[in-house]
Order: structure tokens, then C-alpha cells, then sequence
């Protein structure tokens, strides 16, 4: 059985992956709404009126809040300037503006007693800012990144800040209005719920594959439901104490994602899911395979154009004695001759300067291109030097040797090769051949007996094979 048949056997049934599928989103909605069991707890077991009034509990509460927001802010920011997403412009945004309101809900918790609205309006008010700008930040969320010189004004910023002073002012105006009461307490909690509520459905509806928008929804409806706890507590009693709880939860699972993104990718969007890690792991193996491919071919040509001459295209020298000590070493293993012939180019020098060098190039790639339809396609034509060659008969005796070397000499003086225009240029060779075993068993032996054979066929007056 093959590996691929193995790993399709392993493959889970089709109803097994949907049923698991169900049961982890299950899992994920209900670890997401486990604040709504407190609040449905202390909302039908818990008495309404018991209060845990402590004012240095909740200064301290809120200061480290503010100190902890200021931080995430600076963090979300620095994301903000790195990638330049629009969601966490909005979400340094949402932050800062958080910091600026709800700092005051903790600094006037001494006029509690004095002017209760002053105290309790820049709660809500500060997470009604935050759910308006969470909301737009998704709605931004896959909109092109800023341009730079937007990431770095420092102008935008001061902006937004001042907007969230003068909300400052506003709330501070509305408390000491006559409009001040239970009513506005609501209506600004119960607007805070139905955006967050809002955001959380528009999370649902375009379901982004960052795993960080997973946080990011589970902290938005911890921010809904922390408001659901607050229309339905008290000042001072559980239910008020417990939507704190909430919030914070929210706030710290989000801040959460803000640092896990800085550690990362400085980014929600590109903190990659594992689908979108598979997809990308076989988008780089496919590159790595075509490139180790190219690398291949590449390896492959500067081998051939090490081995080779790149006028004609024959074996060069260095190929040429591989080829020559690898055949030695397989002829005394089994003792099956083999025959070597030293060609050498009759007069070439009168041809370059009758006819210039490009004429001469031209016959130096007909004769290999000769020589090669003369002998077997396994054995080799080598250029050893300007207009000598060898070739290699593998397994080859003197005498068929011969015959081989006598095929090539009649195949070059039948040639006529292209000169200039309207001339043809007529070319002779001379060979000497040797055979291992009868001439030598190593290398120099037999090229030396070659070379012999060679000067042995020119003096006889060239054009001529020569064996002894």
C-alpha cells in the first residue's frame, strides 16, 4: 500500500468532521457567554439591595485599570504604526478614548454621596465611546492599510484626545443638568449594549479567518454583557461589582490580542489560522519545489558546460579523460577492449587564414557534427585541442575500430563545408588508433600510442587511418 493510499485512509468520515466542527464552535459560545451564568445567578439567587460599598477598593480598581488601558494603548499604537491597519487605528482610538473617560468615573468616586451622577455617567460613557469606535474599527477591517505619514502625525492624535476631553466636559455638564438621572444612566448603558451586540452579529456575519478576531469577538461580548450587568444592578450591590468583572475580563482578553499581535506580526489581520498556514506552507513548498528545479536545470547546464566545448559542442578534455578512466577501470573488470582514436584536422591552419576564423568555426562544428553520425550515439567525440579530437569506442576491437576510424575519414573528404559566399571549403583528416590491453592498460599508454599512430598517418601524407 502506498504512503498516499495510507494517508487517505486516515482521513476522518465526513459526518465525524461536522459533528466536531459543531461541538468546538459549541464550546467557543458557551466559554464566551459564561458571564451571562454569573449575571443569571446573582440576578435570580442574590438579594438586589445587599451592597459591598468600598471607595479606596474602587479608586484603586479603576487607577490600575487606567494605568493597564494607557499601556495596551501605547502597545495597540505602536501595531497601529508598524502595519498601519485601519482596525487598530480604531482600536489605539477606542483605547485612548476609554483611558481619558473612564479615568474620571475612578477620581470622582468621593462625590459619590454628593452627586451620584457625576460619579456614574463616565462609566457608561466610556464604554458607549468604546463600543462606537470598536464598531467602526471593524467595519474598516479589511480596508488597505494608512499611509505612512498618517501613522507618524502626531496631529490626528491630539485631536481625537481633545474630542475625549470635551466629552469629559460634556458628561460633567449632563450630571449637573436636570436631565441627569436613571434614565440617561440607561439609555447610554443600553446604547453601549446594542452596539456591541451589533459588532458581535457583524463579527458572526463575515466571519474573519484571523484567529485574533476570535479574541477580539469573545472580548466585544464580554463588553455586551457587562452592560447587560450593569442595567441590572445597583450602585455598590454584586451585580454592579460583577459587571466590572466583566468589562475587565473583556478588556484584558483583548489587550491580550493587542500583545500577542506586537509580539508577532504587529498585526490582527496577518496573525495567520491554520488553514491560512497550510495554504501558505504549500504555496512555499511549491516555490522551494520550483526552485530546486530550476536549481536542477541550472546544475544540469553548467555541468554539460563543463564537460563541453562550446564551439562545437563536443566533450572537453577534462570530460573526455573522466570518461576515458572510468572505461579503463570497467575494462579491467570484465576485460572487454575497448579503442581509442586520435583525430587531428589535415592543413586547418591554411584554412583560417585563407578563409578567416569564422569560416574555420564553422568546419570545426561539421566535422564533430560529422564524426558523431559516424560512431554509436553511447560513444564520444572529445575536442582535446584546437583542431584535435578523440573519440572513445566502448567495447570496440582494433579492427572495428578501423573500420569506425575509416567511416569518418571518407565521411569528412565526401564533405564540403560553407565558406564564403558561393564557396565551398574541402577539409581531410588523419587518425591513429589504439586499444587497450594490446597498446597499454592505462591512460598515458594508450594516448601516447594514439598520437603515435597520428604523426605516423601525416607523415604517410595525411588523410589516412593508421593502426600500427
Amino acid at each position: 500500500m502506498s504512503a498516499t493510499t495510507a494517508v487517505q485512509t486516515d482521513q476522518p468520515l465526513p459526518l465525524v468532521r461536522f459533528i466536531t466542527r459543531v461541538y468546538a464552535q459549541l464550546v467557543l459560545a458557551a466559554f464566551a457567554l459564561v458571564p451571562s451564568y454569573l449575571i443569571a445567578y446573582l440576578h435570580l439567587f442574590q438579594n438586589p439591595t445587599l451592597k459591598f460599598e468600598n471607595h479606596p477598593f474602587h479608586e484603586f480598581a479603576i487607577a490600575a485599570a487606567t494605568l493597564e488601558a494607557l499601556f495596551v494603548t501605547y502597545v495597540a499604537w505602536q501595531c497601529y504604526r508598524s502595519s498601519g491597519e485601519p482596525l487598530l487605528r480604531w482600536m489605539t482610538l477606542a483605547f485612548l478614548g476609554f483611558v481619558l473617560i473612564y479615568a474620571l468615573h475612578g477620581a470622582f468616586t468621593g462625590l459619590a454621596h454628593d452627586n451620584i451622577w457625576l460619579f456614574l455617567l463616565y462609566g457608561p460613557a466610556s464604554r458607549l465611546t468604546m463600543s462606537i469606535l470598536l464598531l467602526v474599527g471593524l467595519l474598516s477591517y479589511h480596508r488597505p492599510p494608512d499611509p505612512a505619514d498618517r501613522r507618524a502625525g502626531a496631529r490626528y492624535w491630539l485631536s481625537w484626545a481633545a474630542i475625549f476631553l470635551v466629552v469629559d466636559v460634556l458628561v460633567a455638564l449632563l450630571a449637573h443638568s436636570t436631565v441627569a438621572g436613571i434614565v440617561l444612566l440607561r439609555f447610554t448603558e443600553a446604547t453601549a449594549l446594542i452596539l456591541s451586540t451589533l459588532n458581535v452579529a457583524i463579527l458572526m456575519l463575515s466571519r474573519p479567518r484571523s484567529p485574533l478576531m476570535l479574541v477580539y469577538g469573545i472580548s466585544i461580548t464580554s463588553f455586551a454583557l457587562s452592560s447587560v450587568a450593569f442595567l441590572l444592578g445597583r450602585p455598590w450591590n454584586h451585580m454592579w461589582w460583577l459587571a466590572h468583572v466583566i468589562f475587565a475580563s473583556g478588556f484584558f482578553l483583548l489587550s491580550y490580542g493587542v500583545a500577542y499581535a506586537f509580539l508577532t506580526t504587529r498585526s490582527f489581520a496577518t496573525i495567520y489560522s491554520r488553514e491560512e498556514l497550510n495554504a501558505r506552507l504549500a504555496h512555499a513548498m511549491a516555490r522551494t519545489e520550483s526552485a530546486l528545479q530550476e536549481l536542477q536545470r541550472t546544475n544540469r547546464k553548467l555541468e554539460h558546460l563543463a564537460a563541453t566545448d562550446p564551439l562545437t559542442g563536443a566533450a572537453n578534455r577534462r570530460h573526455f579523460i573522466e570518461r576515458l578512466e572510468a572505461e579503463v577501470a570497467r575494462a579491467k573488470s570484465d576485460g572487454a577492449p575497448f579503442s581509442l582514436l586520435a583525430l587531428d584536422l589535415d592543413n586547418f591552419k591554411w584554412v583560417n587564414d585563407a578563409y578567416g576564423h569564422q569560416v574555420g568555426d564553422t568546419v570545426l562544428q561539421g566535422f564533430v557534427q560529422a564524426c558523431l553520425d559516424a560512431i554509436r550515439p553511447y560513444d564520444g567525440v572529445a575536442r582535446v585541442g584546437g583542431e584535435e579530437f578523440m573519440v572513445l569506442l566502448t567495447r570496440t576491437s582494433l579492427d572495428a575500430a578501423l573500420a569506425v576510424g575509416e567511416r569518418i575519414r571518407a565521411a569528412i573528404a565526401s564533405t564540403t563545408f560553407a565558406g564564403e559566399v558561393g564557396r565551398k571549403v574541402s577539409i581531410t583528416v588523419s587518425i591513429g588508433i589504439s586499444q587497450f590491453g594490446t597498446d597499454g592498460s592505462t591512460i598515458d599508454a594508450l594516448l601516447r600510442a594514439a598520437d603515435q599512430r597520428l604523426y605516423h598517418a601525416k607523415r604517410q601524407g595525411r588523410n589516412r587511418v593508421a593502426a600500427v
